[in-house]
């Protein structure tokens, strides 16, 4: 975004600040994909209908057309074993790549074996391992899940967010005063 403000904005002009913010923020209230109400709206300040047209359709129609090669191309290509180990291939390694990231994103809350290191561990393992279940063996929507592990957060909240009281100096300073 900032990107676009540099170019809208700073170099070519076409817009002004207020212009600039004006369609970003009215594009973070609509629903669906707030970039393309950005570029509806700022294709609208700069050209009218035509640059709201040509602002929707830039970032969708491309993508659409990729989609569709993409979809003839496995319907041309899925009786070829060549192709079929291909798309094998490519699910194992996406496959692959989001393990990783779901490790890289527990990683964090894994930090050591001994006390609230290994109530941490458990407990990432716990809701991890939760909403794979619940996604693999009872088919449940990801907006539930996120929501169970929502309130599994709350009702069992991390050791390290504990909040703390240091005791010691609230009596002290009562005795001093």
């Amino acid at each position: 975004m900032a990107a676009l403000q540099r170019e809208f904005v700073d170099r070519y002009g076409w817009l002004s600040s207020e212009e600039y913010g004006l369609s970003f923020a009215l594009a973070r209230l609509t629903p669906g994909t707030n970039i393309v109400a950005f570029c509806a709206a700022t294709g609208w300040q700069i050209l009218g209908w035509a640059g709201a047209l040509v602002g929707v359709l830039a970032p969708t129609f491309p993508s659409a057309v990729i989609a569709v090669l993409f979809t003839v191309g496995y319907e041309t290509w899925r009786s070829n074993p060549v192709a079929l180990a291909a798309i094998n291939g490519t699910i194992a390694g996406v496959a692959g790549m989001m393990l990783a990231t779901v490790y890289r994103l527990v990683k964090p809350h894994t930090d050591g074996l001994r006390g609230a290191g290994l109530q941490r561990t458990v407990r990432a393992i716990l809701i991890a391992g939760g909403a794979f279940l619940l996604l693999w063996k009872f088919h449940w929507s990801p907006v539930q899940i996120v929501a169970v592990a929502a309130v599994v957060g709350l009702l069992w909240p991390d050791p390290a967010d504990r909040i703390v009281l240091p005791v010691k100096n609230i009596v002290e300073e009562r005795s001093a005063s």
